[in-house]
């Protein structure tokens, strides 16, 4: 009789224990140990990033920075960023100027032409859309970020 009453509880306690498929929780302390590793690691665009964990349409990754940014638009995915560390400006909308493709549906450029100015510091989130052309430029030395990219827009 006992342990048909305990089986309920037990059962209970074992579904509470486990993390739901795809949750997933990464801690400050996470964060700046990737950002740590990044910057060992800077390339000579003075840019580095590791991609976190893919999630059906949509994929995490810290992105860290040591220069500015080149002129980006992706055509079937939309960015949403987290700043971490520094401060930068965000070229947003407007026209790339030397635009290249340099992936499928990914365009690259040398810089923006008619775009709009955003300051950005640590706590700021971002949201761009697909289609829309971005750019960093930072104004500390180093600047990083987390990033949600948001696949099939």
């Amino acid at each position: 009789m006992k342990t048909k009453m305990l089986l309920p509880f037990l059962s209970a306690i074992s579904m509470m224990a486990a993390d739901p498929a795809g949750f997933v929780i990464w801690s400050v302390a996470d964060l700046k140990g990737v950002e740590t590793k990044l910057a060992a690691k800077i390339d000579g665009q003075k840019f580095a990033s590791q991609h976190l964990e893919k999630f059906g349409n949509h994929y995490t990754m810290l992105a860290y920075r040591q220069g500015n940014g080149s002129a980006e638009l992706h055509e079937t995915e939309a960015d949403l960023f987290v700043v971490e560390s520094g401060t930068a400006r965000l070229l947003v909308g407007g026209k790339i100027v030397n635009p290249k493709t340099t992936a499928p549906h990914e365009i690259r450029g040398t810089s923006i032409q008619g775009g709009e100015e955003k300051p950005l510091m640590v706590g700021d989130i971002v949201h761009i859309p697909a289609n829309v052309p971005h750019q960093l430029l930072l104004t500390s030395k180093e600047f990083s970020y987390f990033v949600l990219k948001v696949q099939g827009q």
